[in-house]
């Protein structure tokens, strides 16, 4: 396929003009639109058991314990990042075979589709890009990838900096109902905050971000730049306490990882502006 660019066939992108006069105008071009997916039963990034029967690890500064990368709680996140980056992988597998350099304008889509009597209930990973590759360079042993826009993506690279590839950060805790918690709900307070849900929200967001900085750090660069923050709380029937409740809290952060490759310009000096007196014999120009 790498051929059939090189001969001049068309190709597909996702681009607005704007984003392909963007990429055009710091060397790059398009190659083609590029696609991964993948699809995973439901029941692996839903709580399959209780998690208070999981080691508790204690929120910095939090007044409870909750659960996270552990139990059932480890088995959502492990199931998310393994779709994120399974479909991540498939599309830069696609530009490789394309010739490209790399994927701007990537956008990730997570779907889940309920069962019926015929097919089980499905959770559908899907990332979308464009391939580009820079004019007279040669391949690369692994194309970048990056959610930024045309224009965003020339301004970076404007600017000394160049994507690393598509950064995660993933965390998923869960908590369990017990006497603490009811108790400081709205039963026995009214309307007021219920301080271990609010810690449960806090941790994984914590966690979240720290991972996206382990993610960054490995990817060799130098930080990130934030494109998405999710944060889904949901509450499932205790399968091991019938009557009880569980909540798990789900933080999906993504981002572009960037690595600086040369200095920031210096910026060019402002132009003079005349300005002209209204006295005829007393016209100087004014910087």
């Amino acid at each position: 396929m790498a051929e059939l660019a090189d001969r001049g066939a068309t190709w597909g992108s996702a681009l607005s003009v704007n984003a392909f006069a963007a990429i055009r105008s710091i060397g790059f071009e398009p190659v083609g639109q590029v696609f991964g997916a993948a699809g995973y039963p439901l029941i692996a990034t839903a709580a399959v058991s209780c998690p208070r029967t999981a080691t508790p690890s204690l929120v910095p500064g939090a007044s409870a314990r909750v659960t996270g990368w552990s139990g059932s709680a480890a088995r959502i996140a492990q199931a998310l990042y393994d779709g994120y980056r399974t479909a991540i992988d498939r599309m830069t597998g696609e530009c490789s075979d394309l010739g490209g350099h790399g994927i701007v304008g990537a956008t990730l889509q997570v779907t889940e589709t309920p069962g019926d009597s015929f097919t089980a209930a499905t959770v559908a990973f899907k990332v979308i890009g464009t391939a580009v590759r820079a004019q007279g360079c040669p391949p690369l042993a692994r194309p970048f990838t990056t959610e930024l826009s045309g224009p965003d993506f020339a301004k970076l690279l404007m600017d000394g900096w160049v994507p690393a590839g598509i950064a995660l950060g993933i965390s998923v805790a869960g908590l369990h109902d017990n006497l603490v918690t009811t108790s400081s709900g709205p039963w026995g307070t009214g309307n007021a905050e219920v301080p271990t849900y609010t810690d449960l929200m806090t941790y994984v967001r914590h966690d979240a971000r720290s991972r996206l900085e382990q993610t960054v750090r490995a990817l060799g660069a130098d930080g990130a730049v934030m494109s998405a923050m999710t944060l889904h709380v949901r509450s499932d029937e205790c399968r091991a306490h019938p009557g009880r409740t569980d909540h798990f809290a789900e933080a999906v952060i993504t981002g572009t990882a960037v690595a600086r490759f040369a200095r920031r310009r210096k910026a060019a000096p402002a132009p003079r502006l005349a300005v002209l007196s209204l006295d005829p014999n007393d016209a100087k120009p004014v910087r």
